[in-house]
């Protein structure tokens, strides 16, 4: 354990918290989404958290925790979802929750500190020149533009700007390094993978450049189905219309919508397979024609309610992604989930094979997202969970189906199968964190030299080693 006086009195001026409760909420994420790393993180607590105001705390902080040889994990708002952002080894907190300024807005591109919620981004681009965001995760309200960036892959605009791992989501990354004397760099075009979904192993990022789109009052519907088929063969036509815009498209099986969306129930039947969207409105009576040509039940519009019903419903972005998991465990808390791809040109009927085999213990949950150019669908499919043997043999029958799963219930990069480890990455770290400091225990090839470096697998986000 770290002197915490000694540290505390070099660090001081800046905002410090040691008492143990408060410590411990600010060391914790949603990792119990997880039953596997609900058990192996419980207990994990820092000792310590600094929240800086400014890029010359954040290098202050890191050059003190360098000479005491104190781990720093970064955390931004705490969403994510696999312990990104836990503190394996204790040590110091680096809470960037007030590194909030929006500096400066242009066309195309907004530039924000880290700890600047994506909301209150979108709210300031939009009232400055009618942008927003390419795309945001579900916890569009609570989520931090950092932590979207070193822990995130995507979200809702992904069905049409792709994810995180495409080059222009990310224009320009700020990255400080933990040395004696931190230095700071830019970082762009492939060089942005070093620290984008790299959970903060190999730098501390100060400062963001994201590029802006076109601002929509985007209408939230959902459509229902009698079939599965006919639910995914239809958010997959949506998907694919080049004339309809659309910032989300997500399918939930029954009886999942009814039994989970509880404020959005009554408009849900229990065995209705819905589709989930966010519609621009210029596009809605094209989307309400072919609706009807697929004999859809157009279920909900958030157009069509009353002003004071809809400002009980939670947005429909709060029905997809993870928050579908949440609203399942807050109803189930046995259901887990898995993140799968469904590879294209087959995605639809590997979709329709595994809902077969596994009827009720998974409930399908696709989201179509543009993947190399070519629309697909991601599924976070709900798991009703017995035991990790279960689990793992759920994982092992996706994958010899040809659908790779990026394990959320693994807190390393690499065996998540997210980020891809290489020679590149690793001799990155080594100049940015020569001691091993930052966020320790979360990049296996960092601790473990004997690491396959070239693994034949899927990566979301690929090596950098050409």
């Amino acid at each position: 354990m770290p002197d915490l006086e000694a540290l505390a009195a070099e660090l001081e001026g800046i905002k410090l918290e040691t008492h143990p409760s408060l410590v411990k909420q600010k060391s914790r994420d949603f990792f119990w989404y997880s039953p596997v790393l609900k058990r192996q993180l419980d207990h994990v607590t820092g000792d310590i958290v600094a929240t800086p105001k400014s890029e010359a705390d954040v290098s202050r902080v890191l050059a003190t925790c360098f000479r005491h040889d104190v781990a720093v994990t970064v955390r931004g708002a705490g969403t994510g979802n696999y312990g990104q952002a836990m503190p394996l080894a204790g040590g110091l907190v680096l809470n960037l929750a007030e590194m909030t300024a929006v500096k400066s807005i242009e066309p195309g591109l907004v530039v924000t500190e880290p700890g600047a919620i994506i909301a209150d981004i979108d709210r300031q681009t939009r009232a400055d020149s009618g942008q927003e965001l390419r795309m945001h995760p579900s916890t569009h309200r609570t989520a931090s533009i950092g932590g979207f960036v070193a822990g995130g892959s995507g979200g809702i605009g992904s069905v049409r700007w792709g994810g995180l791992r495409d080059l222009g989501n990310i224009v320009r990354a700020k990255v400080m390094t933990m040395e004696a004397e931190p230095r700071t760099f830019d970082l762009v075009g492939e060089d942005i993978h070093k620290v984008s979904h790299a959970y903060g192993t190999n730098g501390v990022i100060t400062e963001l450049a994201m590029p802006l789109t076109a601002a929509y009052d985007w209408v939230d519907v959902i459509v229902g189905f009698e079939a599965l088929s006919t639910a995914s063969a239809f958010a997959d036509m949506i998907a694919n219309e080049d004339g309809i815009l659309t910032k989300e498209v997500a399918v939930v099986a029954a009886p999942a919508g009814h039994d989970y969306f509880l404020r959005h129930q009554h408009f849900i039947g229990a065995q209705q397979h819905v589709v989930v969207m966010l519609v621009a409105p210029f596009a809605l009576d094209a989307v309400a024609s072919l609706v009807g040509r697929a004999r859809g039940a157009l279920l909900f519009r958030s157009d069509r309610v009353a002003e004071s019903e809809r400002a009980t419903l939670p947005p429909a972005y709060e029905l997809t992604w993870n928050h579908t998991t949440l609203r399942a465990l807050r109803v189930d808390p046995t259901v887990t989930y898995l993140q799968v791809l469904y590879p294209y040109p087959d995605h639809l009927a590997k979709v329709a094979a595994l809902a077969d085999r596994f009827g009720d213990e998974v409930i399908t949950h696709l989201e179509f997202v543009r993947f190399d150019g070519t629309v697909t669908c991601f599924g976070l499919p709900l798991v009703r969970f017995t035991s990790e043997d279960r689990l793992e043999e759920i994982v092992a029958i996706h994958e010899a189906e040809g659908c790779p799963v990026f394990n959320p219930h693994r807190y390393t990069l690499e065996e998540g199968g997210m980020k891809r480890t290489d020679e590149v990455q690793l001799d990155f770290k080594r100049g940015s964190d020569p001691k091993g400091l930052l966020n320790p225990g979360k990049m296996v090839a960092w601790d473990d030299p004997d690491f396959d470096l070239s693994q034949k697998k899927t990566w979301l986000f690929p090596g950098l080693q050409r």
